[in-house]
């Protein structure tokens, strides 16, 4: 795996009981309900609802949001070393094989960091097999100085796509409360699936919410980022992964830019995206393009973004990579800030927690 030489700068305490148990309809919200804390540089910190977020944008504004959905990525399996562990499909690569992080059961609360190569795992009682080939993307220690994290693996037997559709759920780690239907790890947004996990800054959306955004003079344009597993290690990098930024979203963003408006990315993986797809002119002058393929543009503040403004987003943990963009974004200040007042005011971290809108 590749590490980042960078940290975050921003320092705060998220204790566990903090990381939100289930989605928020099954805690008796709705999913526009969850809470919002609106960061700007010139008006403080404003403690809202979601549904309130049109209220924080401009008119000209264009809000970038991701349409990947959700696919079934966990499955049970049989380590031929380990006995029982549970595999989570990050993504297919171009030749066949799959990027597969092994974790330990039952609840994928840690990864298994002393998996080797030729380690073969059974899937679904059998109806397919994982053996593992090399650490992914290359070998290398991971941030604890042990082992890899991820792996390339190589699948036989049925189809591996269609196993995972029929025997898998959703990938999801020990905090939460119970299993969750693949339907409640869906955004309103995700119509072509190929994330491992949800794109989980788009989920406080809704039909309404967006009305009302369009109703203001404020653009929503779609690109696609399918995700793979989250960074769970300090220093991590982000893998690569596969996007795809229509000509249509990159005209609108231009024009956006042209007129003033600000570009607010929904969620790291909107800005991976976007800044994957950024060309410059001789003079410097930048500009989005239609782009696709593969990325492995990592945003820190050594390199920041060049197009996005703003950024709507959950919590991240300490030292993670995502942090690492958010406060290219935002700034360490205000990135700070937003933290502070999030831990003290007892926000929720995680997929289906509460959320954030940074505007530096």
């Amino acid at each position: 795996m590749t590490l980042l030489h960078e940290r975050p700068t921003t320092v705060f305490d998220a204790p566990p009981s903090r990381f939100a148990p289930a989605p928020p309809e099954r805690r008796g919200q709705a999913r526009d309900a969850v809470r919002l804390l609106v960061a700007d540089r010139r008006a403080g910190i404003t403690h809202t609802r979601f549904h309130h977020l049109a209220d924080h944008l401009r008119p000209g504004d264009i809000v970038v949001v991701n349409d990947s959905a959700t696919v079934a990525g966990q499955l049970d399996a049989l380590s031929d070393r380990h006995g029982a562990v549970v595999v989570h499909l990050a993504t297919s690569l171009d030749d066949g094989s799959w990027v597969v992080e092994v974790r330990r059961a039952p609840d994928a609360d840690r990864a298994v960091l002393d998996a080797v190569a030729g380690d073969v795992l059974e899937l679904a009682a059998g109806r397919a097999h994982l053996r593992l080939e090399a650490p992914y993307p290359r070998e290398g220690s991971s941030p604890t100085g042990t082992g890899n994290r991820l792996w390339r693996a190589t699948a036989t037997g049925a189809d591996l796509t269609d196993v995972a559709r029929r025997y898998g759920r959703p990938i999801a780690y020990g905090y939460l409360a119970d299993r969750y239907p693949l339907a409640d790890y869906q955004t309103v947004f995700g119509i072509r699936p190929g994330s491992a996990e949800m794109p989980s800054a788009g989920r406080p959306f809704t039909a309404d919410l967006i009305t009302r955004l369009v109703a203001r003079g404020i653009a929503v344009a779609p690109i696609t980022l399918h995700t793979g597993v989250s960074s769970q290690e300090a220093g991590e990098a982000p893998q690569p992964e596969r996007f795809a930024v229509p000509a249509s979203t990159a005209a609108a963003v231009n024009a956006a830019r042209a007129g003033g408006g600000r570009v607010v990315a929904v969620g790291t993986t909107v800005t991976r995206a976007l800044e994957s797809a950024v060309v410059a002119d001789e003079g410097g002058a930048v500009r989005v393009v239609e782009a696709s393929g593969w990325t492995e543009r990592v945003v820190t503040p050594a390199d920041p973004p060049r197009v996005v403004d703003g950024l709507v987003t959950g919590w991240h943990d300490p030292e993670a990579s995502h942090l690492l963009l958010v406060e290219a974004v935002a700034g360490p200040d205000l990135t700070q800030a937003a933290y502070r007042a999030a831990t003290d005011e007892g926000y929720l971290w995680h997929e289906f927690g509460d959320s954030c809108l940074l505007l530096p």
